[in-house]
């Protein structure tokens, strides 16, 4: 195990490298021609409406804003967010509000979806019914984007939120959608680090299985445009320099671009010391649907929020062209 001083040395050294190549601030400043609609499913939610309204003044997008009329209005008023520009549609019950979120994106209406003042649950329920939901791919899976300190690029973890014991199968889609995301924001060949407690290959550890299966996948052409490795501990993903300590031989390991969390109470874990504990500017989406879905956690700082809806934006008119 690396010594803590080693450590620190390494990040200090880490600590040291040039300003960001990519930012996810600077997606909340961009203007699209032709700006996408966002439908937001029970928005009487003061968060919500105020990241929305900076959205709309930047020129992201416009809002079509689903729930009970009267609440939602007399909220805007309360916390002196103008709402005249954005449409309102009546619906009082939560669950039909995704119903009806997802219908907009389906007659397109809308180009992305938005969780408001409403479970989880529901919302990707709507999302994913076979018959009237939005799945398009193999499977969905939450992407998240930090801008953590001392690092020049952005790095994505993958799936803090959604894909609970995924198997290899599974994780070959994550890796998928995670590089597509990436290559919205400019990211040619990302490289996927497949997340694990060790850095050798252990028939008792299953993730380590699958990150030698997923490298060999790799390798063979079946999971394309990214480069896999692993199995490596956090350090050995992130840290160039701790790789060399270690003496792993594979030329990306430290290079990292995304993370592949082996299941979600590490993503999710991970995710929340990014976001909470170091502050990290963050934003997050679902993707392998036919649009963007905008699903941050009512924890999230209205800043995540607004990043969120920006990403989700990059991805949506990336799809209207």
């Amino acid at each position: 195990m690396m010594s803590y001083e080693s450590f620190r040395h390494t990040t200090s050294l880490t600590n040291q490298v040039q300003p960001m190549k990519q930012s996810i601030s600077a997606l909340t400043h961009d203007q699209y021609s032709v700006r996408p609609v966002v439908a937001v499913a029970a928005a009487q939610d003061a968060v919500v409406l105020s990241a929305l309204r900076t959205a709309v003044d930047r020129g992201l997008c416009h809002a079509l804003l689903i729930g009970d009329k009267a609440e939602i209005t007399a909220i805007a008023k309360r916390s002196d967010i103008p709402i005249s520009d954005m449409e309102l549609y009546q619906c009082s019950d939560p669950v039909d509000c995704c119903r009806h979120a997802v219908r907009f994106v389906r007659k397109q209406r809308a180009q992305a979806v938005m969780k408001g003042l409403v479970s989880t649950a529901s919302m990707l329920r709507e999302v994913v019914n076979a018959e009237t939901g939005l799945r398009e791919s193999e499977l969905l899976s939450y992407v998240s984007v930090f801008e953590l300190p001392g690092f020049d690029r952005l790095i994505y973890l993958t799936d803090p939120a959604m894909n609970m014991y995924p198997d290899v199968t599974a994780k070959k889609h994550i890796i998928e959608n995670a590089v597509k995301v990436a290559g919205v924001l400019g990211a040619k060949k990302p490289v996927v680090g497949c997340l694990c407690a060790v850095e050798t290959v252990n028939p008792k550890m299953q993730c380590t299985l699958d990150a030698a299966e997923l490298v060999r996948k790799n390798r063979e052409g079946e999971l394309p445009d990214c480069i896999v490795t692993g199995p490596l501990a956090l350090d050995n993903c992130l840290f160039r320099e701790a790789a060399i300590h270690k003496g792993i031989e594979d030329p990306n390991a430290g290079k990292t671009d995304i993370l592949l969390a082996p299941e979600i109470e590490t993503g999710n874990a991970l995710y929340k010391s990014f976001a909470f504990v170091m502050k990290a500017t963050c934003a997050g989406v679902i993707v392998g649907a036919s649009a963007p879905v905008i699903l941050t956690s009512r924890a999230d700082r209205e800043e995540t929020k607004l990043n969120s809806i920006a990403l989700a934006m990059r991805i949506a008119y990336e799809r209207m062209n």
